[in-house]
C-alpha cells in the first residue's frame, strides 16, 4: 500500500513529450515528478538535491548510451527503480535491458494507464510483468548461469523452487510469507540467498534461471 506520493523522475530527448508526460502523471494521486531532463549528467546531478523512487527513462537518446548512464544511477542511486519507456520493442534489447535489474518495461504505444499501472506496481517494489516483458524473458533462453561450488551448477532446493514460482505469479513477500507460513525476513533471506547461490543481481535474473531450468510451471508462463 502507497501512503506518501511517489516521486518519480524522467529522462527523455523530447521537451514536449517530457512536459505532456509530466503533466499527465501529476494529476494522478499520489505521483509527484521530481525532475526531468533530457540531459543524463543533469539528471545525476539533480539527484543528488531532489531524490526520485522511480525513474522513467527512454532507451533511445541522440549521442548517450543509455545503458551507461543507468548503470551509474544504479551504483550511486541503488534504491531508484527503473521502468523504461521507450518506442523501441525489440526482444534482443529489452532482454539485455532485464539484466540490468529494470523494474518494467512500457512501449510509448501503450496506454496511459498502463503507464500508471506500472508506477504503481514498481512503487510497491514489485515487478510489473506485462506482454513485451514476459517475451523478454523467454528471448534468450540459453541464459548462462554461473557455475556454484567446485565448478558444478547450483540448484535449488524446494522451496526456493516454490519461492521462484511465486514470485513469478507476482506475489508480494507477504503474500509469501503467508502462502508458506514463514516470516518475511525469512522470505527476504531466502530471495538473496538465491541470487548469491546462482549468482545473480536482480529478480528478473532469477525468473530467467527459472524459465531455462523449466521450474516455472508451464501453466504460468503466461504473459
Amino acid at each position: 500500500m502507497i501512503e506518501e506520493a511517489i516521486k518519480l523522475a524522467i529522462i527523455d530527448e523530447f521537451t514536449l513529450f517530457r512536459k505532456m508526460l509530466k503533466g499527465y502523471l501529476s494529476e494522478q494521486e499520489n505521483i509527484n515528478i521530481t525532475t526531468h531532463t533530457s540531459d543524463p549528467f543533469e539528471l545525476l546531478n539533480r539527484l543528488k538535491h531532489f531524490p526520485a523512487d522511480i525513474l522513467l527513462s527512454d532507451i533511445l537518446i541522440a549521442n548517450v548510451n543509455i545503458i551507461d548512464v543507468l548503470k551509474t544511477i544504479q551504483t550511486r542511486h541503488p534504491e531508484i527503480r527503473i521502468i523504461i519507456l521507450s518506442t523501441c520493442t525489440d526482444p534482443k534489447v529489452i532482454s539485455n535491458l532485464l539484466d540490468l535489474g529494470i523494474h518494467g518495461y512500457i512501449s510509448k504505444s501503450d496506454e496511459p494507464e498502463e503507464l500508471v499501472q506500472a508506477i504503481m506496481t514498481v512503487a510497491n517494489n514489485r515487478i510489473y510483468r506485462n506482454k513485451l516483458f514476459t517475451e523478454a524473458l523467454y528471448y534468450n533462453k540459453q541464459y548462462n548461469i554461473k557455475p556454484g561450488i567446485n565448478g558444478f551448477s547450483a540448484s535449488l532446493n524446494e522451496r526456493e523452487k516454490k519461492v521462484l514460482q511465486l514470485l513469478w505469479e507476482e506475489k508480494s513477500n507477504r503474500e509469501i510469507a503467508d502462502q508458506l507460513f514463514l516470516s518475511v525476513r525469512s522470505i527476504e533471506k531466502i530471495r538473496q540467498d538465491m541470487k548469491d547461490k546462482l549468482g545473480l543481481k536482480s529478480t528478473v535474473g532469477l525468473l530467467k534461471y527459472g524459465i531455462t531450468n523449466r521450474i516455472i510451471e508451464p501453466a504460468n508462463l503466461t504473459a
